[in-house]
């Protein structure tokens, strides 16, 4: 990844330890230079997306803040348009909810939710879908009747890379990128392989799977710092995604390090390179 190349983190996380401890303490050093950070809600709060949103007014480094509100609630559009409002209210461009941990198996269908979604796309925001990989076909049905809004699917659904039972994953996926409005996270993966003895071949599977459905024009690099210390840090992994990367063009490789969360989150544009086709 040369010193030239634009590259944004399309997820990335924040946290006061003082104000919300967190279990991740350590801190790995960045060596490639970053253009742009996406921050990402953490805690089902909204005094947490004023705190990111202040942050992002005050570090010229955070370009866009993907926020958490209640969806189910039915003052879902006023607090969306007080959060918007101010000078900081302007990062404000995604919302998300940590649907991973909901039990229904259909929440992202639910009424209450749905029209808390289409509150989201009115305000012209995206979705961060955050789920595992068994909760698939709930983004899809979400892709399939909302598709004015534009959603991302966070650490790729989360494929079961340890188990290496990518099948339905693969199958699911696929399905998900069919909608053009859906855009894929390449993060989170080291932390679904083996934490201790993953390598480069391991994720190769996943992400040929990702290449070939959403192209890499609706791919971003995400990182999930601090969450991917556990499995060998943020220079690591960006070092994995320039070796996949590797037999992809020039646009192709800004696309995905920069382009296409520049377009997604309302970034600054960053410049391209030239080079030649995936291979």
């Amino acid at each position: 990844m040369s010193d030239g190349q634009a590259l944004v983190d399309a997820h990335h996380h924040v946290w006061d330890l003082n104000l919300r401890p967190q279990p991740w303490l350590d801190e790995p050093g960045h060596e490639r230079r970053l253009t742009s950070t996406v921050v990402v809600q953490c805690v089902t709060s909204v005094p947490e997306t004023r705190d990111l949103l202040a942050l992002a007014e005050s570090d010229p480094l955070i370009g866009a803040v993907v926020g958490w509100a209640d969806l189910t609630s039915p003052a879902i559009g006023d607090v969306l348009d007080d959060l918007r409002t101010g000078s900081a209210g302007r990062y404000l461009t995604a919302v998300r909810h940590i649907v991973q941990g909901e039990s229904d198996s259909h929440w992202l269908q639910r009424p209450d939710v749905e029209r808390g979604l289409r509150a989201v796309g009115e305000r012209g925001l995206g979705y961060d879908v955050l789920i595992r990989s068994h909760q698939l076909p709930q983004a899809i049905r979400l892709a399939e009747r909302l598709p004015e809004l534009p959603l991302v699917l966070d650490h790729a659904g989360k494929p079961p890379l340890a188990r290496r039972e990518l099948t339905d994953w693969a199958r699911q996926v696929r399905a998900l990128a069919r909608h053009a409005q859906v855009r894929c996270k390449v993060s989170g993966l080291v932390t679904e392989a083996d934490h201790e003895k993953w390598t480069v071949d391991d994720i190769r599977p996943a992400w040929d799977v990702l290449l070939s459905a959403f192209g890499p024009d609706r791919l971003m690099f995400g990182s999930d710092w601090p969450v991917c210390v556990l499995a060998g840090g943020w220079n690591r992994w960006a070092a994995t995604v320039e070796e996949l990367l590797d037999g992809c063009s020039g646009p192709e490789i800004h696309a995905v390090l920069a382009g296409t969360a520049t377009a997604f989150y309302h970034l600054t544009p960053a410049p391209t390179k030239e080079g030649t086709l995936c291979s």
